[in-house]
């Protein structure tokens, strides 16, 4: 085990490196490109400043730890699959990216559309997990240790798994520094589960993903020199749920990711408060820019979240401790 420990946080350092190597060039490039962020005229005005800004630094992301898993845990069949369902995700939010910022149709991909390429990643994933890795088809409950089998519905709920950590995880990724500092803790929480639960070289793809973040951060913090875009953000999402469905933690990612829930909730209620009673719940969602129009600097409502994904992160930690997932 000792040996798996240095060999994630040799991955933390690679990532780190490929991430602050990479930025100086792809950043330049994306400009060049003319690939900048558009913004959208109902948010903060405080965002207009930002138009134009890079976008689709994702690329950075998923690079960084794509190097760093395929040098520390590249015959790894449980990393390369996290891999595979990320870049799938990250396909996904590329090709997003590419038809708002480059085609220059606002509303980038359909959601129909999207909906549909991203069930059929679940999908495959699902049959990965059951068939491949034999994972079986129940999912444990925290605190308690309770399994429920779920047999058939296994599958869909994988896909559910997916679907919303990806978008969550978009959703969440609107001020500079939010989503990767979040996910930051996310990763690093996912791989004391992987260690908790033997998945040994699938903690060196969660040490990665972490190390992508903090390396993505020397460029994303405020004031932002790039986004991530959902080429980025959709990435990271099916990153995290890969993870946690390999490790049979499914449920315990609603904990750890306590910020991206809540954030995706408050755009639920937002609509549904909207749609039925004709008024708002929040100034704006997601909640982040509540606080943006409560008159909070942006900085301070990173590190509030940031600090909010910290103790989610022990919360969904101490929910397993004594469980015994394997």
């Amino acid at each position: 085990m000792q040996e798996y420990i240095m060999d994630s946080f040799i991955a933390v350092v690679i990532a780190i490196v490929v991430s602050a190597l990479m930025g100086p060039f792809i950043i330049p490039f994306l400009r060049q490109l003319k690939v900048g962020q558009n913004i959208r005229e109902e948010g903060p005005q405080r965002h207009y400043a930002k138009a134009g800004t890079p976008t689709m630094g994702g690329i950075i992301i998923i690079t960084a730890i794509m190097v760093a898993t395929f040098i520390m845990a590249g015959n790894n069949p449980e990393a390369l699959t996290a891999v595979f369902v990320m870049l799938a995700f990250a396909a996904i939010g590329f090709w997003d990216d590419y038809i708002k910022v480059v085609l220059k149709r606002s509303l980038g991909l359909r959601a129909r559309e999207k909906l549909i390429l991203q069930i059929f990643t679940g999908f495959f994933f699902g049959l990965i997990l059951i068939f491949y890795f034999h994972r079986g088809t129940s999912i444990i409950i925290p605190f308690n240790g309770a399994t429920i089998e779920l047999g058939y519905l296994y599958i869909p709920f994988v896909i559910l798994v997916v679907i919303a950590a990806a978008n969550a995880v978009n959703l969440t990724d609107g001020l500079d520094g939010l989503a990767s500092g979040v996910t930051l803790f996310v990763a690093l929480g996912l791989f004391l589960i992987c260690l908790m639960t033997s998945h040994y070289q699938l903690g060196v793809f969660s040490m990665a993903l972490a190390g992508a973040c903090i390396g993505f951060l020397i460029f994303n913090h405020y004031p932002a020199r790039v986004f991530m875009g959902d080429t980025g953000s959709m990435a990271l999402g099916g990153a995290v749920a890969a993870v946690a469905a390999i490790t049979r933690s499914e449920l315990c990612l609603v904990i750890l990711g306590g910020v991206y829930v809540i954030e995706a909730l408050s755009v639920i209620l937002q609509v549904f408060m909207y749609q039925t009673t004709g008024k708002r719940l929040f100034l704006m969602s997601p909640l982040h820019h509540h606080f943006e129009l409560k008159g909070w600097s942006e900085i301070k409502i990173v590190k509030v979240f940031t600090l909010a994904s910290l103790l989610f992160v022990i919360l969904g930690l101490i929910s397993l401790k004594g469980v015994g997932i394997r």
